[in-house]
């Protein structure tokens, strides 16, 4: 195990910090994690099917539906007839839902820019150069991950 003072735990611990800073520092809308990952998949990808979306987001589809119910009475999403299915239902994000999306994730924004406010200018472009590509690794490993499902 690593016992350096940068060792995978330290990072870890990190990382879960300034997540829980950011996710915090969001509060237009009053929406919790689940609902605001649920909202920005809906905004990234499209209309899904409830059994799409729960699989995607890792939880019930019971648990999903109850979600979506609850962000459907907001006005944050709608459900719609499958046009490539009558049976099926579509939940897609409203204006609404994209308009709280959108000042959450400004509000989001802003707690990491103070943040990275109080860090020297070395440990600023560290800090951007190690987000950027931990996200480029990550959207890597999805894709690979999506093509071996197809």
């Amino acid at each position: 195990m690593d016992t350096s003072p940068e060792g995978p735990d330290d990072l870890i611990v990190a990382v879960e910090q300034m997540i829980r800073y950011v996710r915090q520092s969001a509060r237009t809308g009053g929406l919790i994690a689940a609902a605001s990952s649920t909202l920005a998949r809906l905004s990234r990808e499209g209309p899904r099917r409830l059994t799409e979306l729960a699989r995607a987001e890792g939880v019930s589809q019971p648990n999903m539906t109850q979600l979506v119910t609850r962000l459907e009475r907001a006005g944050l999403v709608r459900r719609t007839a499958d046009a490539s299915d009558g049976r099926g239902v579509l939940v897609a994000v409203t204006s609404t839902g994209l308009d709280v999306l959108t000042r959450r994730r400004a509000e989001r924004a802003a707690a990491l820019q103070q943040l990275m406010e109080d860090m020297t200018g070395p440990e600023r472009q560290a800090t951007t150069t190690a987000l950027l590509a931990l996200a480029r690794v990550i959207h890597n490993r999805q894709e690979i991950s999506e093509e071996d499902r197809a």
